[in-house]
């Protein structure tokens, strides 16, 4: 796990608290916003999953690899 994975995850938990506390407030800017970091945390983690199987695929142990 690296650290967009993480941030990922962090941001997409805090998205969803916000949404939810926007929601039974009734404050729509404070769903949205709630809403908007979700995205966001979803798009760093796949970001992060994105290194995360880069990085696999080109382990130093790859026969396939040339430098």
């Amino acid at each position: 796990m690296n650290k967009q994975q993480v941030k990922g995850a962090t941001n997409r938990v805090t998205g969803t608290i916000k949404k939810e506390v926007g929601k039974v407030t009734g404050d729509r800017e404070t769903q949205a916003r709630g809403a908007a970091t979700n995205v966001k945390g979803k798009v760093q983690q796949g970001v992060g999953d994105a290194k995360e199987a880069v990085h696999h695929d080109r382990s130093p142990r790859d026969p396939d690899l040339k430098r």
